[in-house]
């Protein structure tokens, strides 16, 4: 005698269609609700600032940027960034690429040069850093190299009235060391830096 009965067609396909619905509404829950919950909320927990964005605040605690994305200062009587091929558009994070015989990146690199001349008259070009006149991979770098900062002492000296002195021991207030002690170079973040240059200025 036959114990087995022959299963239904219609059951098995239905199964065939149910089976990996359940298991797609299962991992969509997991990774598109709980992972996320649980991830954002760890680290807003663990690392409050830098969940938040790492923004920085002036004196009277008003958002004024984040320490992770470079800006734009014109005015000459504070520390300048890196060049940004992308005027530190935060939207959009990348360079030009442009190749060392590009006819377009030497034009911007003579203009900064010059632009360097005017400002900057008591330096001579040849101790301009070339990351004053560079653009970094991002085009949103936020950090100068500390001699980046020190050759614009005697501008903000000439135009604000503070002891090169005092602007000197700034910049070295302001240098972070490399990471772990090991990774990358010493730097300042120029945000930073100016913040507190704005501190001494009393503005």
């Amino acid at each position: 005698m036959n114990e087995y009965k022959n299963e239904d067609p219609r059951s098995s396909r239905l199964s065939a269609i149910t089976v990996p619905l359940r298991i797609s509404l299962l991992f969509m829950v997991i990774c598109g609700i709980i992972y996320p919950l649980v991830s954002t909320g760890a680290a807003q927990l663990l690392f409050p600032g830098q969940a938040a964005g790492s923004l920085i605040k002036d004196q009277t605690g008003q958002v004024v940027g984040s320490e992770l994305i470079g800006q734009s200062f014109t005015d000459p009587k504070w520390f300048q960034g890196r060049v940004s091929s992308i005027d530190y558009n935060a939207a959009g994070s990348g360079s030009n690429n442009f190749g060392p015989s590009n006819p377009a990146l030497i034009e911007r690199t003579a203009a900064s040069i010059e632009a360097w001349k005017l400002q900057n008259p008591d330096v001579p070009v040849s101790e301009l850093p070339i990351a004053l006149i560079t653009n970094s991979g991002s085009g949103l770098d936020p950090h100068i190299t500390p001699q980046s900062a020190m050759v614009q002492i005697a501008r903000i000296s000439k135009l604000t009235g503070e002891p090169a002195d005092v602007l000197k021991q700034l910049v070295e207030k302001h240098t972070e060391g490399r990471d772990l002690g090991v990774f990358g170079d010493k730097r300042v973040n120029v945000l930073k830096l100016n913040l507190a240059l704005s501190a001494i200025l009393g503005e």
